[in-house]
């Protein structure tokens, strides 16, 4: 029976490489194709739970309404950011010369959240596979507005919600790096029909055992453009742990309101970044078609490919075995970065002694 089970696994993982790349070449494009993609969260049994975390459900309303994602300011004047140790899933993205992160909240909120930051057009195709969640952002110029606004997020910003989404701005930090929120009050401005998320990954049970691929490691180091992070795994508290440089590119522990930033899971998904249309000076993430990257998770590191067939569907995680990449069930972060971005730290070296790769 094992060994029939295994086989299945199998034929699927290669129905979906097959399925994949005849969607979308091979590429790794920004095709918004809706062409029929076999989604593995389907075909492959979950975890129950949170649909984005994979944890036990304990509010049953929570499970049931619709993701909000929070466009969070990630300069070093805006830490510490409030709200992102309570997000289910933080992407960060390459904005000009700094990155920002859409922190997705769905199993729990956060009031306050932010600072809040401007959308990027990469936003839409990055989220588009949560069913249209809300979007609370500080706005941006005309034509990204009107991509948003065009869009299946729903808009929820600092204009559309017409002083009913709980923003403010925080007297004691200086402006542009002091606007925020309120989840509550975000969550009331949702559309009647709003629904809430599908799974995003898979997640292991508490009897899987780690996959073969997975290397065990102390961190990693991450460079995204021109911001640089290290991810430290604290064995005492299961989590990966944040550093980021600050000002004077020194790298300190990443600040929350509530503690250090961690997460169960970090996913560096490598990407190609061309020019925004309605910006110019933005870059836009390619995140659909087909890419490389790695899973880090439970303390190890896991070599993998990505794959997205359209903007719609998760992105697939597979790894050297062709066999699915299940996660730790919690938060996990999704680093949008160049190729040849990510440097190990292998157990015990000194992190020093690594340098972060050149991007």
């Amino acid at each position: 029976m094992l060994k029939s089970h295994r086989t299945l696994v199998r034929l699927s993982v290669a129905t979906v490489l097959v399925s994949v790349l005849a969607a979308c070449g091979g590429g790794g494009t920004s095709s918004d194709s809706t062409a029929d993609v076999i989604d593995p969260l389907t075909t492959t049994p979950a975890v129950p739970g949170y649909p984005l975390t994979g944890l036990p459900i304990t509010d049953q309303a929570a499970a049931t309404r619709v993701a909000l994602v929070a466009k969070i300011d990630n300069h070093p004047a805006a830490r510490p950011q409030t709200g992102l140790n309570k997000a289910d899933i933080v992407f960060e993205e390459n904005v000009e010369s700094l990155t920002r992160f859409a922190a997705v909240f769905h199993s729990q909120g956060s009031d306050p959240v932010g600072p809040l930051r401007s959308g990027r057009t990469q936003d839409i195709d990055i989220l588009a596979s949560f069913n249209q969640p809300l979007f609370a952002w500080s706005g941006g110029n005309y034509l990204v507005t009107k991509a948003i606004n065009a869009s299946d997020m729903v808009n929820v910003g600092y204009s559309a919600s017409r002083g009913k989404g709980g923003y403010y701005r925080e007297k004691t930090m200086k402006a542009p790096h002091n606007l925020y929120a309120k989840t509550s009050n975000l969550w009331t401005l949702a559309p009647a029909e709003a629904v809430a998320p599908k799974p995003q990954f898979l997640f292991r049970s508490a009897s899987d055992a780690k996959p073969a691929t997975s290397t065990a490691i102390d961190g990693a180091k991450v460079s995204m453009y021109n911001v640089r992070v290290y991810w430290k795994w604290d064995a005492a508290t299961g989590n990966f742990l944040r550093s980021s440089e600050n000002t004077k590119r020194v790298l300190e522990p990443h600040m929350a309101d509530d503690g250090q930033v961690n997460t169960k899971n970090v996913l560096v998904l490598y990407v190609t970044y061309v020019r925004s249309k309605a910006d110019r000076k933005s870059p836009n993430a390619l995140t659909t078609g087909k890419g490389t990257g790695f899973v880090m998770t439970d303390g190890g590191i896991i070599p993998i490919t990505w794959l997205r067939g359209n903007r719609n569907v998760p992105f697939t995680l597979i790894d050297a075995n062709n066999q699915y990449v299940r996660l730790t069930p919690g938060r996990t972060w999704v680093e949008l970065a160049w190729k040849n971005s990510l440097a190990p730290v292998a157990p015990g070296i000194d992190p020093a002694k690594v340098p972060f790769p050149a991007v």
